[in-house]
C-alpha cells in the first residue's frame, strides 16, 4: 500500500467515527462503507464487486478498495474467485426462527460484555436512538435503520471484534437485516429495560433482557 492510500481520512470524510477520535485508514473506511451496504441489502447477495468501479464510486485508488475487500472476505461477507473476482456472499438459506435463536445467544453475550464497559455517553446515545424510534411519523424503513443502529452500537460497545464480525454475518443472512416485526411500542419498552440494565452495569440482567427481547419477536415473524 502506498503512502497516499495508507493516510488517514480527513475528519469530514470519516464522519461520526472521527467525532469519537477514531481515525480510519482509507481501506478501513471503504470496508465500513461496503459493510453497511451489504448489511442493509443495498449490495445484494451474489452481486459482483469490481475494484475499479468501487474506486471510482468512492473517489479513491484501487489499492484501498482491494484491501477493504480482503478484510470483508476475512469477515465472511465477501467471496473471492480467481475467475469471477469478489462478490457479496450468498448466505445459506435457513429458517428465520433458527436465525433469531442464534441471534439471541450472540446478542445476549454482547450485552453482557458491554455492561461493565459502557459509559454515560454510550447510555445517552442508546437512549437517543430509542427515543427516535418512538417518534410518531417515522417510516418503517427509518424505524428499522434506527433499530439496527441501536443494536449494532451495543455490539460495538462489547469490545469484541470477533463477536461483531459474527453478528454482521448473521444480520447479512436476512434479506435486509432483521426487521422490527413486533409493535413499535413493545420494542421501545424492551429497549428501555435493556438500557436500564446496561446503565446499572448488570451483565446478567442485560443478557436476559436481550435474549427475551429477540426470542419474543419470533411470534410475530413469518418463516422464510
Amino acid at each position: 500500500m502506498d503512502n497516499a492510500d495508507a493516510s488517514e481520512l480527513p475528519a469530514g470524510q470519516a464522519g461520526s467515527q472521527a467525532g469519537r477520535g477514531v481515525y480510519l485508514s482509507k481501506s478501513n473506511f471503504i470496508a465500513a462503507l461496503l459493510r453497511d451496504l451489504i448489511i442493509s441489502g443495498d449490495l445484494k447477495p451474489g452481486e459482483q464487486l469490481r475494484q475499479r468501479d468501487l474506486a471510482e464510486r468512492f473517489g479513491v485508488s484501487v489499492t484501498p478498495v482491494r484491501e477493504a475487500l480482503r478484510w470483508l472476505e476475512s469477515e465472511g461477507l465477501v467471496n473471492y474467485d480467481a475467475h469471477k473476482g469478489s462478490t457479496v456472499v450468498q448466505a445459506e438459506a435457513g429458517a428465520t426462527r433458527e436465525k433469531y435463536q442464534i441471534r439471541a445467544v450472540l446478542e445476549g453475550l454482547a450485552a453482557s460484555l458491554a455492561a461493565p464497559k459502557i459509559s454515560h455517553e454510550d447510555i445517552r446515545e442508546l437512549e437517543s436512538y430509542n427515543e427516535r424510534i418512538a417518534e410518531a411519523g417515522r417510516s418503517p424503513g427509518e424505524v428499522n435503520d434506527l433499530n439496527r443502529t441501536l443494536h449494532f452500537r451495543i455490539y460495538e460497545m462489547a469490545g469484541s471484534p470477533l463477536l461483531l464480525a459474527l453478528m454482521r454475518l448473521l444480520w447479512q443472512s436476512f434479506p435486509q437485516g432483521p426487521q422490527m416485526a413486533r409493535p413499535r411500542e413493545e420494542s421501545v419498552a424492551e429497549h428501555k429495560q435493556l438500557i436500564e440494565a446496561l446503565k446499572d452495569r448488570d451483565a446478567d440482567r442485560a443478557q436476559a433482557i436481550t435474549q427475551q427481547h429477540i426470542l419474543g419477536a419470533i411470534a410475530y415473524l413469518q418463516e422464510e
